[in-house]
């Protein structure tokens, strides 16, 4: 074996051809990029969205709506689960941290009660928001609504 005659195993490369190798390669000139435009150059990339000229789909469709900046989006916990979630952890106090503990809510949201489900057991909860009937279902049994201001929120993170 001689350097003269060394080749790479069978199998081991993938391409016949090399491009842009000059005209002894059999695909010189262009390099099979085509004649002229933009495609043909180095460094060429083309823009996301980018159809050929064609007007992109994101231009043609139409836009509607309206966005509120001021949304305030609260996660709903009824009560059904503060039920369920004060037998589970023997606790009639259910604050923000205990809803966090128990991986129904992140940190970084408002939580909102709701009057879905029965509750048999007197609980003192604290959140963002109550709904009319959750505040009647926790008050009926002589328990405590806690009104948490968005502003601790922003403390927590």
């Amino acid at each position: 074996m001689e350097l003269n005659n060394l080749r790479p195993a069978k199998g081991a490369t993938h391409k016949d051809k090399r491009i842009g190798r000059g005209q002894g390669s059999g695909r010189g000139g262009t390099s099979t990029r085509g004649n002229k435009g933009a495609q043909s150059r180095s460094g060429y990339s083309r823009k996301a969205g980018f159809e050929g000229g064609q007007m992109p789909l994101q231009r043609r469709l139409p836009k509607f709506g309206f966005t509120n900046r001021n949304r305030k989006e609260y996660k709903a916990i009824n009560v059904s689960t503060l039920q369920a979630l004060s037998e589970k952890l023997g606790t009639t106090t259910l604050t923000l941290d205990t809803f966090v503990g128990a991986g129904l809510v992140s940190k970084k949201h408002l939580v909102k009660i709701l009057g879905n489900g029965d509750l048999t057991v007197k609980l003192d909860v604290a959140a963002h928001a109550f709904s009319k009937k959750a505040v009647e279902l926790i008050e009926a049994l002589q328990g405590t609504v806690t009104q948490i201001d968005e502003k601790s929120k922003n403390e927590n993170q």
